[in-house]
């Protein structure tokens, strides 16, 4: 791997985190043609003023949109038993590993059980959503980035005991952390769509509190199409340009002579919904899918539109305070 790639998965952890933290890397990918998915997360969470409680967690999920159920595993340890590594990407939380080619480990019982032991490798350099000075401002409080855009895995899963063989899924590496969760967001991703297999769109409409204030929606854009990285991102341009409605999304970015509009959705049961705690206090709902649709259109100008399309193979998450949405929380 890159010296790119190792430098931005190396821990962000600041050993006095008495404001609290979190820090995350997971990685997720779809089967080429069939809705089968897997997203495995390894964190580190320490709650604020309580640097004595941090610990180490696993989360695993099997999305199986073939018969519509889905493998939901979780584990917590103490930080005694994990490792995240601050001058290499070698990352331990219990028995389970992760490092710059390989992840292997368990989590949950029984049904739920999901076992990984995977390969993963790729050549794309690493994808910034944010303006690159922002990653060491105080805000936002919560940073995100893709280490390795289309990863492609080889190995084996086991769900409940039966083996899965992953033989060229793709997806993602990502690493993201802060002393907050966003207090709103939508994040999305498109590892290859179904008629550009080497694109890559990563994407979030977010809302920050600020005292009694909100923000607007602020929806950073990021698509690598043919060689070209279009990047709407500019804080001035991307106020009001996302809108979540239930579980459909649409967006809308603009730069130069570049303007991209498209949508994200799943069904209800495309999701998991996951219970995230956060360093302050409290907790979020995450309502994650990897099994998501979406559609746009790239307008260049003296060029025809480009339209791009993900049948099943669309990540979509939502992170929210409204328990009302009708996801079952898993874990």
């Amino acid at each position: 791997m890159s010296g790119a790639f190792i430098a931005v998965n190396r821990s962000r952890y600041a050993a006095d985190a008495r404001a609290g933290y979190y820090e995350s890397f997971f990685q997720r990918a779809n089967h080429p043609t069939r809705p089968l998915a897997f997203w495995i997360r390894y964190t580190r969470f320490c709650p604020q003023r309580r640097p004595q409680d941090a610990v180490g967690e696993l989360w695993a999920v099997y999305f199986d949109g073939e018969c519509g159920v889905h493998a939901v595993a979780k584990e917590v340890l103490p930080m005694s038993a994990c490792h995240f590594d601050c001058d290499r990407f070698a990352v331990r939380v219990g028995a389970a590993a992760l490092d710059s080619a390989s992840l292997r480990g368990s989590a949950g019982a029984a049904a739920q059980r999901i076992v990984w032991d995977l390969a993963y490798a790729g050549s794309a350099a690493p994808l910034f959503l944010l303006p690159r000075c922002l990653y060491a401002a105080p805000l936002p409080r919560a940073k995100a980035l893709v280490g390795l855009p289309l990863a492609r895995f080889d190995g084996r899963l086991q769900v409940a005991g039966e083996t899965v063989d992953v033989d060229g899924w793709v997806g993602s590496q990502n690493h993201n952390w802060g002393s907050r969760h966003t207090d709103r967001y939508a994040w999305g991703q498109v590892a290859g769509f179904d008629e550009a297999p080497d694109s890559v769109l990563e994407l979030a409409t977010a809302q920050l509190r600020i005292g009694p204030f909100w923000t607007p929606p602020l929806t950073p854009i990021v698509l690598r199409h043919e060689g070209v990285e279009y990047a709407f991102r500019a804080l001035h341009r991307i106020a009001g340009t996302g809108a979540i409605d239930g579980f459909h999304w649409r967006f809308t970015g603009a730069r130069g002579d570049a303007r991209i509009e498209g949508s994200i959705s799943a069904g209800p049961e495309d999701f998991v919904g996951l219970r995230y705690d956060n360093p302050p206090g409290g907790v979020k709902w995450c309502l994650n899918s990897k099994l998501a649709r979406c559609a746009l259109t790239l307008h260049r100008r003296g060029h025809a539109p480009i339209e791009l399309h993900s049948a099943q193979r669309a990540a979509f998450e939502i992170l929210t305070d409204d328990s009302s949405h009708g996801v079952a929380i898993r874990v």
